[in-house]
């Protein structure tokens, strides 16, 4: 479907406080800061309490509307808070989609660079939620499946590459080999999918909610919410986690079979390569560290894959 609003009507701060005060009588937008950008949304801090999300292309449009009708029905089960659509207003002519969330307090963990003693402290609270997250009862959701694959990586292995040389050409790595070869030991892609569960699908430092001592408050940006394999975010405990805090991850969830452990530690350095790689290209220092210490981190012994008795 053609939405050229996409393109040609970029959202800023004067563009969002316009848009709200139209649509949203209760919001007075009387301040709009923009509060970030990511692959799919601008968002901005509207009146110091409300999050409001704008999609920067027509894909996350579909994603958007997906989150705001979810997100509802999960926020109730979960024990860490989560976005609560408070309005949301479709597409009209010219101008795109909108949605708008009461602010979660506190930082995320990339900006708020978390030692890994603060990483480890927060292992369980982690575990606990995806598990809450995951028994979830699936079919009530109309949710998608995963339509990008994300655990189909063998094909992307040139990608992984490309992105290596690029980390490697400004200096963040001093040679791709580590990583690749890692790759390539927990490969291949397996068989067949593994149980579906709810997911939230993009799991890492950046959608992580921490207040000013470090602890996990909240879980953002469910755009990518699915009804996949668990292995998808379990990709947290491999790249989020250091080796030390999987023990207690692991404690929390519970029993993880080998080859969901391996799928996910792989995911984890995929995902690892990608955001550093992200980083780099967009100046984005905060999310440049966290990437740093992600590929560090997928690096590390942890859980040898083939050992469902170790973490």
């Amino acid at each position: 479907m053609n939405r050229p609003w996409i393109a040609e009507h970029p959202v800023d701060a004067e563009v969002a406080r316009a848009r709200i005060r139209a649509h949203v009588p209760g919001v007075p937008a009387r301040v709009v800061e923009p509060l970030g950008a990511g692959w799919d949304n601008s968002a901005f801090l509207v009146d110091g309490r409300w999050v409001v999300r704008f999609p920067r292309r027509a894909s996350a449009v579909a994603l958007l509307e997906t989150e705001s009708r979810v997100l509802p029905h999960l926020a109730a089960r979960l024990p860490l808070a989560v976005p609560e659509p408070a309005f949301v207003v479709p597409a009209a002519g010219a101008e795109g989609p909108f949605a708008g969330y009461p602010l979660i307090a506190g930082r995320t963990a990339c900006v708020a660079a978390l030692s890994e003693e603060q990483r480890r402290a927060a292992a369980p609270t982690l575990g606990r939620f995806l598990r809450v997250l995951h028994d979830s009862a699936v079919d009530d959701l109309d949710l998608p499946g995963d339509t990008l694959g994300r655990l189909r990586l063998d094909g992307r292995r040139h990608e992984l590459e490309e992105r290596l040389a690029v980390l490697v050409g400004r200096g963040v790595l001093e040679s791709p080999a580590p990583w690749i070869e890692a790759f390539d030991a927990l490969g291949p892609d397996g068989a067949g999918p593994g149980p579906e569960t709810v997911v939230h699908g993009d799991l890492y430092a950046r959608h992580l909610v921490v207040d000013d001592r470090g602890r996990i408050r909240g879980v953002i940006d469910w755009g990518d919410v699915h009804r996949g394999d668990p292995a998808v975010d379990l990709m947290v405990a491999f790249g989020f986690l250091p080796a030390a805090a999987r023990d207690g991850f692991f404690e929390a969830y519970g029993p993880v079979d080998p080859a969901t452990r391996r799928a996910a530690r792989r995911r984890a350095l995929f995902h690892a390569v990608a955001v550093a790689w992200y980083a780099a290209e967009n100046d984005d220092p905060a999310l440049a560290a966290e990437g740093r210490r992600s590929l560090d981190h997928v690096l590390e012994r942890g859980p040898v894959p083939d050992d469902p008795g170790t973490a």
